[in-house]
């Protein structure tokens, strides 16, 4: 392969950093800020509106989001481009056609621009590759549920080998935000309430996509998820103590442990300060403090937000030269604010060194992904062999996904279902297999302004699936996800009173800006389940049969109204294409139960905040101080099962430490009932007397176990000093000697193992090179009894 002597940068036997800075150098200001910017070429989000929904009525889209760059691709790339913003995942197209887009959007670039610098591609991938006709796997909610990162990595390695082979070079996932409220519609794209699990999980994710050489890109950085009243979009009235020990962890692992290539900004001002305007966030700590070598992306019209929105720039050009300022590298999906920053840079308003900052970074990638290769070409981008983006194996990474976050809440009297022969099946979320899938995933996503063209993959309803595994199955809907038409109430309680059992299958339908129930923009005002669902409930409860109840939901519903009256409760969290058979398998009791709450089940459709992460003043332990009542109906990492696990016998390495030092905390696990299962054993610490006010439990450790009937394993945890650090009175993180309960048991609200450990020695201030993860090893018998 010869290399041009006037592309040196071409070479990729020179290191990936040089090669950038031999291209930034033989950059004209123009051409550098070019690298800076997108162009959503595919974009017609605006163009058509969504068809009339019955019950939901909302603004359209182009009054949530400006449409961006009226520029064609061409005008846009004269100068170069840095992103082609989701050739795949803005319209439906055949594979065929998207791979000659690809090609077509790369050869416009190439030949447009001077240098004839390649374009990063980059797509969603929240629920798998956000395209037509590609696996839809389960949400973010439910890979929570499972506990199983080896599973969620494998599933992110498919996701990202489909996304390789069809020239993608970024995904815009993980979301790495902890749930604080429950209302907020984006639950379902988070893992969970707890930051060290959607830390392990997240990291995980990032592994997995990377893998297969698509970079990670960590979101919403940060502090999305607490916004006020739960509202998309929302201020974030939060101090900066909470931000470092729930917020911050899960970026600051995935990048310290997985590398993660990316992070994407957050729309939400915290205390008044937008985050992507905020260089505390992007360059003390992202940069400085972790050492974050990656790109910044803002999120989808941040930058112009930053005007429009926020109001704490005058016009796009300002939102521009504020964003590049704080530390975003690539505006995103058009070039709107960043196209003023040539001129801001001609008037003396930035210094030239913030384009070459950003610039050398978005090259330094380019270079790593072999897009500065001498033989690179857009058809090399692309696999030269047919893809097939829902393979069987894909399909069976997504069904083991969707089996293992199914959560058995109370397998009351009815549960499993056997020796029936007329069951009731009734509920919105029983025969559309839309209710599934999560926000990003394209049947939900992009196809509604296509109805002509179906899911694009076929997709099982519960209905459908049940048929599959139980005689006499019978169906009535009852009523729509939402609104108030209570008309078919009669056939519905006329099929329960006909049947032995009746399975209500009830909660969301995911969609965009209130166009669904749950996902972005779907935020809700209480926890009650939507439209008339709960009326339906009680409807069917009324009639004196057994009612198992169903919750396929992207958010927890409260529940308590319900719970003592019911056959049997089950929660699946939007469990993907695959999902129906698990939920059937599941009630069938072919498949054993292991799912895990990763949010708690409330009781009251009001009560906010509901997460388990409470100090005393916030928990069970302040009753009497406030006549609102704050244990959960199910606690965080709850999940019952068809067969029984006994867990005991805590044995610690030492019963005091120094701060420095580290534990292993030891239990046995055993199956004690007949049939093979999964137990989730977790670990948590409670700090007895800190500086500032501490969660009375924090999850420190958890590792999912087989185990055969009659066989027990040893559970080995490694806590070192540094898992116990938190943020203190002066803002610095300390590892505190005192005295600490170390408890091990099957949910925040079941731990039978307890011991106290004593930490001994001075104050350690720790920082980005702490211990962030709590290594487990298993040790199981040979077999069961």
């Amino acid at each position: 392969m010869s290399i041009s002597t006037e592309r040196p940068w071409s070479d990729p036997s020179l290191p990936a950093a040089e090669r950038a800075g031999l291209l930034l150098a033989a950059m004209t200001l123009e051409e550098k800020v070019a690298q800076l910017g997108s162009r959503w070429a595919g974009n017609d989000m605006a163009d058509q509106e969504l068809p009339e929904d019955e019950t939901i009525n909302v603004a359209p889209m182009e009054d949530v989001f400006a449409t961006g760059g009226s520029l064609s691709l061409e005008d846009a790339s004269r100068n170069g481009l840095g992103h082609l913003t989701r050739v795949w995942g803005s319209y439906p197209q055949s594979v065929e056609q998207g791979v000659a887009e690809v090609i077509r959007q790369h050869e416009v670039v190439l030949k447009g621009s001077r240098l004839g610098v390649p374009a990063i591609v980059h797509e969603e991938c929240l629920t798998g590759f956000t395209t037509y006709g590609a696996t839809v796997y389960p949400a973010s909610i439910a890979w929570g549920a499972t506990f199983d990162p080896g599973l969620v990595e494998r599933m992110a390695a498919a996701i990202g080998r489909d996304m390789a082979a069809a020239g993608v070079h970024q995904g815009l996932s993980p979301v790495l935000d902890v749930v604080r409220d429950y209302r907020w519609g984006r639950v379902e794209e988070t893992m969970g309430e707890d930051p060290y699990l959607v830390a392990i999980l997240g990291s995980a994710y990032v592994r997995g996509l990377q893998s297969a050489g698509v970079l990670a890109t960590l979101k919403h950085f940060a502090g999305y998820s607490a916004s006020r009243a739960g509202r998309n979009h929302g201020p974030v009235s939060m101090g900066r103590r909470e931000l470092l020990d729930i917020i911050l962890p899960t970026f600051e692992t995935a990048i310290a442990t997985a590398g993660a290539g990316s992070v994407m900004s957050s729309y939400a001002d915290l205390d008044g300060l937008p985050a992507g305007a905020d260089p505390w966030l992007f360059s003390d700590v992202l940069r400085d403090d972790w050492g974050f070598e990656g790109t910044v992306v803002s999120d989808y019209w941040a930058v112009p937000f930053l005007a429009s929105m926020h109001h704490v720039a005058a016009d796009d050009a300002d939102a521009g030269a504020l964003a590049l300022t704080a530390g975003t590298d690539v505006e995103l999906p058009d070039t709107i604010g960043y196209a003023g920053l040539v001129a801001k840079v001609r008037a003396g308003e930035i210094p030239e060194d913030l384009i070459d900052r950003a610039a050398r970074r978005v090259l330094q990638q380019k270079a790593e992904l072999g897009l500065l290769d001498s033989d690179w070409t857009p058809q090399s981008s692309v696999s030269d062999k047919p893809v097939d983006l829902n393979s069987e194996q894909n399909r069976a990474v997504g069904a083991e996904l969707a089996e293992k976050s199914i959560v058995l809440l109370d397998a009351g009297t009815a549960l499993p279902l056997t020796n029936l022969t007329k069951v009731a099946v009734v509920g919105p979320c029983a025969d559309d297999p839309r209710t599934l899938m999560g926000c990003y995933a394209f049947p939900n996503h992009v196809l509604p302004r296509y109805p002509e063209r179906g899911l694009g993959i076929t997709i099982p309803s519960p209905l459908d699936a049940l048929r599959n595994e139980l005689s006499g199955v019978e169906y009535a809907r009852g009523c729509a996800v939402t609104g108030d038409d209570r008309s078919g109430f009669e056939q519905a309680v006329a099929l329960a009173q006909d049947c032995e059992v009746v399975v209500a299958f009830v909660g969301d339908l995911s969609g965009l800006f209130g166009h669904g129930t749950s996902g972005e923009g779907c935020d809700a005002e209480d926890l009650g389940l939507p439209g008339v669902q709960g009326e339906l409930v009680d409807a069917l409860l009324d009639t004196g049969k057994p009612v198992v109840l169903v919750v396929v939901s992207g958010r927890p519903y409260a529940l308590g109204a319900y719970a003592d009256r019911l056959a049997g409760l089950v929660q699946a969290f939007i469990p993907g294409q695959e999902g129906a058979a698990a939920i059937a398998g599941v009630l069938s009791g072919r498949i054993v139960p292991s799912g895990k709450l990763p949010v708690q089940i409330p009781r009251h459709v009001g009560g906010q905040p509901g997460t388990y992460l409470q100090p005393a003043l916030g928990s069970v332990e302040s009753a009497g101080i406030s006549g609102l009542e704050t244990r959960p109906l199910y606690p965080f990492g709850y999940g019952a099962s068809y067969t029984s696990f006994a867990v005991g016998d805590l044995r610690l390495s030492a019963s005091e430490i120094g701060s420095d030092g580290e534990f292993t905390a030891t239990v046995r696990v055993e199956n004690t009932g007949d049939r093979a299962g999964d137990e989730v054993v977790q670990l948590y610490l409670r700090d007895l007397v800190a500086r500032v006010a501490r969660p009375l439990k924090l999850l420190t450790g958890f590792a999912r176990v087989s185990l055969e009937p009659g066989q027990a394993a040893d559970v080995t945890f490694r806590v070192h000093a540094d898992r116990t650090a938190y943020t203190g009175p002066d803002l610095r993180r300390i590892v505190e000697p005192g005295e600490f309960d170390v408890m091990v048991g099957t949910s925040a609200l079941d731990l039978p193992c307890r011991a106290m450990l004593r930490m001994t020695g001075d104050v350690r201030v720790v920082g980005h090179d702490r211990v962030l993860t709590t290594p487990v090893t298993i040790s199981a018998d040979p077999g069961g009894g």
